[in-house]
């Protein structure tokens, strides 16, 4: 990808840092040469991915509460960042609904922090904002969400994301638009999978975690489409939303959606069943749902936006996706070889692909 040449010996801010997608951004940029500081309050999982690839070799890393101003706004003014990636959120629907006030706040309170800092930084810096496709009110659809949709959220951690967005909105529109330094865009992408993730209540987390152990995993909704996107695609979006901003001004406040562009709805079971490949005992069990959680069974986005104005598409297939997480977990759990090695190799892997397919 030849966007990544930019980031050479740039000052890099990614929020969220030690989360999934957080580490794997920080990974993929220290190897394009940038000098990645890390803010992150994130208590990790055992295991993390964060750990798992050995990440504070290669950036720097402060442990700041994204919901502290003061931190937050001092350290991004010390720093002088030419690009964030603002990725740090409390991201789980469930857990939305056992603790919505963290939830909100993280969410909510965190990306405003990220904004009412920004807004007193006097060199130029361009801010990738990531929300959700969450962020909009689901209704269901099999067209897919366009950028122009409208926004809303039944469970907490989906409403957050909707309010996150509005108070981007207002402060693009406001407090930033006469700021030639600054420019934003908001990214929004699905429950991206990958290696490293071991999120509570997630399918391949879940899966890997039971399996490794000859254990049945729980499966809650096997009928239930998600965009099975794998992490590079979505982070690879933001990476060249993050390029085009710093060249065109005219994407100052403009929202892109980061999805598949699989034809077909893939659920559950197909995941499951494509994961059967690589591992020898696979097994499940159903279990009810929580009727008070409520869970879309329907998630899809419109990246023809993407497309026309950023050139990006999504070019992995639903099985090369799943191929890759599970060589990743199987690597892992078997210890067959340094995981950092692998991770770097999917990385590579993975620009190859792009550059022949896009």
């Amino acid at each position: 990808m030849r966007q990544l040449k930019i980031f050479h010996r740039k000052k890099v801010i990614i929020t969220g840092h030690t989360g999934f997608k957080g580490s794997w951004l920080s990974l993929w940029l220290s190897m394009s040469g940038a000098k990645v500081m890390g803010i992150s309050n994130k208590i990790l999982t055992n295991p993390s991915n964060y750990r798992a690839i050995n990440l504070k070799k290669n950036i720097t890393s402060k442990k700041i509460d994204i919901r502290n101003l003061n931190h937050v706004k001092k350290t991004i003014l010390d720093f002088k960042p030419d690009y964030i990636f603002h990725l740090a959120a409390q991201s789980l629907v469930k857990m939305s609904y056992l603790n919505p006030i963290y939830t909100y706040e993280t969410n909510t309170i965190g990306t405003l922090n990220i904004l009412e800092s920004i807004r007193f930084l006097k060199n130029r810096c361009n801010i990738v904002l990531i929300t959700s496709d969450k962020s909009y009110k689901n209704l269901e659809i099999k067209r897919g969400y366009r950028e122009t949709d409208r926004l809303g959220g039944i469970d907490p951690y989906s409403s957050s994301k909707a309010s996150a967005e509005l108070i981007i909105q207002t402060y693009v529109n406001t407090f930033l638009k006469n700021k030639k330094n600054i420019r934003i865009a908001i990214a929004r992408a699905g429950n991206v999978v990958g290696g490293g993730d071991w999120s509570l209540n997630r399918l391949i987390p879940d899966c890997v975690k039971s399996w490794s152990k000859n254990q049945k995993v729980l499966i809650r909704s096997p009928k239930a489409t998600r965009p099975w996107q794998h992490v590079l695609e979505a982070l690879s979006g933001y990476i060249i939303l993050s390029y085009k901003l710093s060249k065109e001004r005219k994407l100052n406040g403009e929202v892109f959606n980061f999805g598949p562009s699989n034809k077909k709805d893939f659920t559950v079971i197909d995941v499951i069943q494509n994961m059967k490949k690589d591992w020898k005992k696979v097994s499940w069990k159903l279990i009810k749902r929580n009727k008070f959680h409520h869970e879309s069974n329907l998630l899809k986005l419109n990246c023809s936006k993407a497309k026309k104005f950023l050139n990006w598409k999504s070019v992995l297939s639903f099985n090369e996706t799943i191929r890759l997480v599970s060589t990743w977990y199987k690597n892992y759990y078997e210890k067959r070889t340094d995981i950092k090695k692998i991770s770097i190799q999917q990385i590579k892997y993975f620009e190859k692909i792009f550059k022949q397919r896009i």
